[in-house]
């Protein structure tokens, strides 16, 4: 990492400049840019406030050495600028400006047929009931329940400051082995189900052309196929340039169904954009704990030995009820620690 001191100067005035935007009434009026700007300030916060207490302790370090009466003080100081050093550094680290967002959580069975579909309901009732202890609000947006009392797709969103910076590390294939309900002989299967998560877009982020959108409408289904609605209100909105589909059916009011569709939309071409920036920045990538792809494997639920096991970080747990009751916060901290010891590495 550069001289601290001209990594500092470099940061304060940045963060200056911002602060001069902001309060400049063309960037005011344009509520794109003034939120683009407000955001990168907000990232910054953190960092300026390290950076000032670094460089306090640093001055009163080279008082302490330069004064006899001082010196007894000295080793303290030393043991603080240090602390307040790797404090700073982190803090310069690039965040993922994702990272305070709300998200929007999509989870599909996977392999396995009537047993998967049980799964991803429950893995899905899991991520609910995590989000709910650390002090976040669910909303239900679509469930999509098969006859067996799984579901072949629910999506959800979670509201909270610094949402995504916790949930992303649930993106991907989660596999169970286990007996299922419906296994006379008692052979333990195993059984997907994939989870996505998106960063909840503003409309002012990401923006839609009504041309490129095909939207139609049908009456709802439930279970089996049957009609529940007497009515086309449920939604499908394809997005003609990058031929994503979003379909929405639970709400009674077709209006509702758009709007909870036009969120996962957005939600989704947010995604794909940044995507598209993580691979123009492979080796950024590469350091990486995960990549959140529902194709990556990145956690094995094994009931017979009651025990989880997260393949990114080879870390496990032997007590698959509380974790299945939301208890995932031991596996979001060792995650959330592996990746700041690589994106430190990295930037060392």
């Amino acid at each position: 990492m550069a001289g601290l001191d001209t990594l500092v100067d470099e940061l304060e005035r940045s963060f200056v400049e911002l602060q001069e935007r902001l309060s400049d009434p063309d960037v005011y009026n344009d509520h794109r840019e003034a939120a683009d700007v407000g955001r990168r300030l907000k990232e910054l916060e953190s960092a300026v406030r390290a950076a000032r207490a670094w460089r306090l302790a640093s001055a009163d370090l080279a008082d302490a050495k330069g004064d006899p009466e001082l010196a007894s003080m000295a080793a303290e100081l030393e043991a603080e600028v240090t602390r307040l050093e790797d404090e700073l550094k982190l803090a310069l680290v690039e965040r993922d400006p994702a990272d305070e967002k709300d998200v929007i959580v999509e989870v599909r069975q996977g392999v396995g047929g009537d047993e998967a579909a049980l799964w991803a309901a429950d893995v899905s009732r899991m991520l609910q009931r995590y989000a709910e202890r650390r002090g976040y609000r669910t909303e239900l947006l679509s469930a999509n329940e098969n006859d067996g009392g799984g579901v072949k797709e629910t999506v959800f969103a979670v509201k909270g400051d610094g949402a995504f910076s916790v949930f992303k590390w649930e993106g991907g294939t989660h596999r169970v082995q286990r007996v299922p309900a419906t296994e006379s002989q008692g052979r333990i299967h195993t059984s997907t189900a994939t989870v996505a998560v998106m960063p909840e877009a503003e409309e002012v982020e990401v923006t839609i052309e009504e041309k490129d959108l095909k939207i139609d409408v049908y009456r709802s289904t439930g279970p089996g196929g049957q009609s529940v609605n007497t009515t086309d209100s449920a939604v499908r909105i394809t997005h003609v340039p990058s031929g994503i589909v979003v379909s929405m059916q639970d709400e009674k009011s077709q209006l509702q169904n758009k709007q909870k569709a036009m969120r996962v939309l957005r939600a989704r071409l947010y995604e794909a954009e940044r995507e598209r920036q993580q691979a123009e920045q492979a080796a950024s990538r590469r350091s990486q704990v995960g990549t959140g792809e529902r194709a990556e494997k990145i956690r094995t639920y094994n009931f017979p030995e009651n025990r989880l096991t997260d393949h990114r970080v080879k870390h496990t747990a032997h007590r698959l009820d509380q974790i299945l009751d939301g208890d995932l916060q031991e596996f979001t901290d060792t995650l959330q620690a592996e990746d700041r010891r690589r994106a430190l590495e990295a930037a060392v």
